[in-house]
C-alpha cells in the first residue's frame, strides 16, 4: 500500500519528500532474458547504505510491461519503509503509461512520474494537460511533473513546460504533488521562476546537485531528485544535509567543491550525450555507480555504448574526487556484482 491515504498525496508529499530520490535501473541475467532479482535488491541495499530518501524505478532499460510490474514488486520489498519509491511511468504510448502506473498502484509504489512518449506531438498544451490527467487518473498515487524541454514542447513554448501549464495541472489534478523541475535550459530562469510560483503549494526541486547551494539558500529547498546520484556514492544526500543547516553551509561548500572532479568528469561525458541524444545514457550511469559498490552488470538493447576512454574519464573523476572507488577491472561492470 502507498503510505498515504486518497486524497492527502500532496500533503505527505510536502512532510515526507525530504533528502535525495536516487535511480534504480533493473539489471538483467546474463543471457538478458529475465530480471536478476538479486542484483536489483543489491542496488537498493546501496540506495540505503549511501542516504538515498526515495529511490526512481527506472523504465528505461527494454522492460516488459509485465517485467516492469514484477520489477516494481521488487523494489518496493526492498525498500520497505525505508526509501520512498517512484515509477517512471515512460512507456511508448498513452494506454501502456497508464497500465504502468495501475501495476505500480497495485503493488504498492508510492508515487509516479510520467513521461511523453517519443512520437507524442501535442498540437496545444491541452493534449499534455489531458496524457497527463489520464496517467493520474490511472491510480490514486501522487504524481510528480517532470517540467522540461527534451519532452518536444519547444515549438509551442519557448520553456517546453510553461508556468502556464504547470498551474492548471497544480489547480486541477489533485495527485500533483511535486515538480521536478529542469525548464527553460539553457541558464536557471525558468527554474527559478518554477521556484517562485509553486515552491509554497507542491514540493519543487531542481535535481541538478550542482545547482544545489543556490535553490537551498535562496528557496529552502529541502528534496533533489530524480537523479543519478549513485554518482557520487553517498556525498550528494550528505551535501544537502550539510547545506541545509546555516552552522554547516561553509562545510557544505567544501564538500560541493571537493566534488569538482566527478561533476566534470559527468558533464564531459554523460551531459554530452544527453544534449546530442535527447536520451539519458543509463548504461553510463550504471558503470558511474558500479564504480562505487552498486552492481552493474547487464541491461538491455537500444543503449548507448560505453567506451573504455569515457570509463577512464569518469573513473579518474570519481578517484580525483575521493569516492569509494573500486579498483576492479572494467571488464567485470558487464557482469555485475551479482551475476547469474
Amino acid at each position: 500500500m502507498a503510505k498515504y491515504s486518497r486524497g492527502e498525496a500532496r500533503q505527505w508529499a510536502k512532510e515526507s519528500l525530504v533528502g535525495c530520490c536516487g535511480c534504480v535501473t533493473p539489471t538483467f541475467t546474463a543471457d538478458l532474458s529475465d530480471l536478476n532479482e538479486e542484483a536489483i535488491r543489491h542496488d537498493i541495499r546501496m540506495e540505503k547504505r549511501y542516504g538515498m530518501s526515495a529511490v526512481l524505478i527506472v523504465s528505461e532499460a527494454g522492460t516488459t510491461l509485465e517485467e516492469m510490474a514484477r520489477f516494481c514488486e521488487i523494489v518496493v520489498d526492498e525498500a520497505g519503509d525505508d526509501l520512498i519509491t517512484v515509477l517512471q511511468a515512460s512507456q511508448p504510448t498513452l494506454a501502456e503509461t497508464v497500465a504502468s502506473a495501475e501495476d505500480a498502484a497495485r503493488v504498492g509504489v508510492d508515487l509516479v512520474m510520467p513521461s511523453y512518449p517519443l512520437y507524442f506531438r501535442p498540437s496545444t498544451f491541452d493534449e499534455v494537460f489531458d496524457f497527463t490527467k489520464a496517467v493520474a487518473s490511472a491510480s490514486e498515487l501522487g504524481l510528480i511533473i517532470f517540467g522540461m524541454d527534451a519532452f518536444g514542447f519547444g515549438c509551442l513554448h519557448p520553456s517546453g513546460f510553461p508556468i502556464d501549464l504547470l498551474e492548471r495541472m497544480v489547480e486541477e489534478i489533485p495527485q500533483v504533488c511535486a515538480i521536478k523541475n529542469e525548464i527553460g535550459a539553457p541558464g536557471v530562469g525558468g527554474i527559478a521562476a518554477v521556484f517562485e510560483a509553486f515552491r509554497d503549494r507542491v514540493v519543487v526541486s531542481d535535481p541538478q546537485e550542482l545547482n544545489a547551494p543556490a535553490w537551498i539558500a535562496n528557496y529552502g529547498m529541502r528534496f533533489m531528485g530524480t537523479s543519478n546520484y549513485e554518482t557520487f556514492a553517498g556525498e550528494v544526500p550528505r551535501m544537502l544535509g550539510l547545506l541545509s543547516e546555516p552552522s554547516t553551509w561553509d562545510e557544505g561548500m567544501d564538500l560541493y567543491w571537493k566534488l569538482a572532479p566527478v561533476r566534470q568528469a559527468n558533464a564531459a561525458v554523460c551531459s554530452n550525450l544527453t544534449m546530442g541524444s535527447g536520451l539519458v545514457p543509463r548504461m553510463h550511469a550504471k558503470y558511474q555507480g558500479w564504480l562505487v559498490g552498486f552492481n552493474g552488470g547487464p541491461i538491455r538493447q537500444p543503449h548507448m555504448r560505453i567506451s573504455a576512454a569515457q570509463m577512464g574519464i569518469l573513473r579518474r573523476g570519481a578517484e580525483a574526487s575521493g569516492l569509494p572507488v573500486t579498483d576492479a577491472d572494467d571488464d567485470l561492470f558487464y557482469v555485475g556484482r551479482n551475476p547469474k
